[in-house]
């Protein structure tokens, strides 16, 4: 998918669920982490995000306003709103494609997106087997994604 990004003439937008940074040791950068990430804080005080490594203490110090027991892991707990959802849903009325990969269709917003695109925008499910929403999708490969990742890449970058 990083090479996707690179290459791909139209431009490319990741959006994960995933709270890990798999994706930008891959070398995505234009990455939306919709579920936020584990290696960040965020200051319930200042607002600010920033890298964090280790425990969140009650005494840990926010770096950007000084305050304790302010932080807290910048990751979205269940009922709480996914993060950049209006930068999403632009991305969706833009796209021309959009595939979704390694998804069971279950967890909204995420599994609604395929019915947000633009009509024309050719949909494409990549994923190890049939998932809740795979009936939407113009074209559905099941698969590794380790495997039908990159054969999509290829026969997309051509």
């Amino acid at each position: 998918l990083a090479r996707l990004e690179r290459e791909w003439p139209g431009g490319m937008l990741l959006v994960t669920q995933n709270v890990d940074d798999l994706h930008d040791r891959a070398g995505s950068r234009n990455l939306i982490h919709m579920h936020g990430e584990l290696l960040k804080a965020r200051c319930l005080r200042c607002g600010k995000v920033g890298a964090w490594q280790g425990d969140i203490l009650q005494d840990s110090l926010c770096p950007s306003c000084s305050k304790a027991g302010c932080l807290r892991p910048h990751i979205v707990w269940f009922g709480e709103m996914p993060l950049e959802l209006d930068r999403i849903g632009e991305a969706l009325d833009r796209c021309g494609i959009f595939a979704a990969v390694g998804t069971s269709g279950a967890v909204y917003p995420a599994a609604g997106f395929v019915s947000m695109v633009s009509p024309g925008t050719r949909t494409l499910e990549l994923n190890l087997e049939v998932s809740e929403v795979s009936d939407a999708f113009d074209e559905c490969i099941q698969g590794p994604a380790t495997e039908v990742v990159p054969l999509w890449v290829e026969r997309l970058l051509g």
